[in-house]
């Protein structure tokens, strides 16, 4: 086994550690990155095939890359943000070795940096940055036995409808990614049942403007999280089929059934909340309350912009709805597929150092450690609500680089 002695290790070839690596090598700080797959592995490995992003290629990007052969209001495929971050990764000569996984991590011997234990031995870093995303280890409630005879897969193993077994298909979480691969099992012919849990439902677009435009100028992507207990919330937008906003009374008239929160097993049969009025309600008023956002800013910015009376129109709730299904034996629906779209959370077992909070959470400010010398990146409201996106990545890593530098100069000097 070797020591290799590094200047600063990122840990991570995805979206945050190339913005983090670009940032560095542009104040001359040398630099490793280290990434246990490929470039950009969960966008490439961990994802289903027909993935496309949920902003406009305009909007989802790095500053000082385009995609190319893409309209900028189109939403790219998942193959096409692979290759955008490896074509970025040459872009900028990123320093990076494939095929190495981390599996410890911790303050060196001589209490000078870090040593980063990999397959082929240690890497000692006088500084550390930790860019393995928010989507870490998929999460999904224990209450579905494994020898219940229903296969059961997380959203990050799902890859296309032909993968699955005959049958029917429950999706239980209906943000993004629940809803979009709900959509594309119905249409594969598919009898599929959508399990809907509290949400968010934004205007995908609005008086030709895009969502993540309004967020801009709303000032919204600028927010700080608002408390531990709120840190996440399920959104449901799309840029399927060109973009669209998300309506569930759409995928129930499509032949879906909508079910609420999913909430216990037993005997081979599912019960769920008599919550998914509520729950599409809720989505409806947050969907509205964005639409009287923007007509205030377009009224007080005397902007414009075309008036768009036909969004408010909301439909009456589907039956599915008005009369929920409560309860529903697996078997006898014929369902042989449960699929988790019901989020990931954090995983630093392999950091041994004393940083995390209660919910297993780095104690950080703006992605720098409490331990000096470590840093965070890529994380969710790492500075606010745009940090874990393409875009809100690479401005955190821009704070971080500079950080770092005068840091550096600090120590020099």
């Amino acid at each position: 086994m070797t020591m290799e002695n590094v200047d600063t290790l990122i840990i991570g070839g995805g979206q945050a550690g190339v913005a983090m690596s670009e940032h560095l090598g542009q104040r001359g700080i040398p630099h490793l990155v280290v990434e246990r797959g490929q470039i950009a592995e969960r966008w490439r490995n961990e994802r289903w095939d027909s993935l496309v992003a949920n902003g406009p290629a305009w909007h989802d990007r790095f500053p000082n890359k385009t995609f190319p052969n893409l309209d900028p209001d189109a939403f790219a495929p998942r193959a096409q943000i692979v290759s955008y971050f490896e074509a970025y990764a040459k872009q900028i000569d990123m320093p990076i070795r494939c095929g190495v996984e981390i599996s410890a991590l911790r303050k060196s011997a001589d209490g000078l940096g870090f040593e980063a234990d990999g397959p082929d031995g240690t890497i000692k870093a006088r500084n550390v940055i930790v860019a393995t995303g928010p989507f870490q280890k998929p999460s999904f409630p224990d209450i579905v036995p494994q020898d219940s005879g229903i296969l059961q897969m997380h959203s990050n193993a799902y890859k296309n409808p032909a993968q699955l077994p005959e049958g029917g298909v429950l999706v239980i979480g209906a943000g993004s990614s629940g809803a979009q691969i709900a959509d594309e099992l119905r249409a594969s012919g598919r009898d599929v049942w959508l399990s809907v849990g509290p949400h968010d439902r934004p205007p995908r677009a609005y008086r030709g403007r895009d969502f993540v435009w309004w967020l801009g100028v709303l000032g919204m992507w600028n927010m700080k999280v608002p408390s531990p207990d709120v840190e996440h919330v399920t959104i449901a937008v799309s840029g399927a089929h060109g973009g669209h906003t998300v309506d569930f009374r759409n995928l129930a008239a499509s032949g879906m059934t909508l079910v609420g929160r999913t909430e216990s097993y037993q005997d081979g049969s599912l019960t769920f909340a008599p919550d998914l009025a509520k729950n599409i309600e809720g989505g409806d008023a947050n969907y509205l309350a964005m639409l009287d956002a923007a007509d205030a800013y377009v009224l007080e910015h005397g902007l414009d912009l075309p008036e768009e009376p036909d969004a408010r129109k909301i439909g009456p709730l589907p039956a599915c709805a008005t009369d929920p299904v409560l309860s529903l034996d697996l078997a006898k629906a014929g369902i042989k597929t449960i699929i988790w779209a019901t989020g990931y959370r954090l995983d630093f077992g392999w950091i041994d150092l004393d940083i995390f909070d209660n919910r297993g959470a780095p104690r950080h400010d703006r992605g720098v450690s409490v331990e000096p010398g470590l840093y965070f990146i890529g994380l969710a409201w790492l500075s606010r609500r745009a940090s874990p996106f393409i875009w809100g990545c690479w401005h955190d890593a821009d704070y971080l680089g500079d950080y770092i530098a005068k840091e550096r100069l600090a120590k020099a000097g």
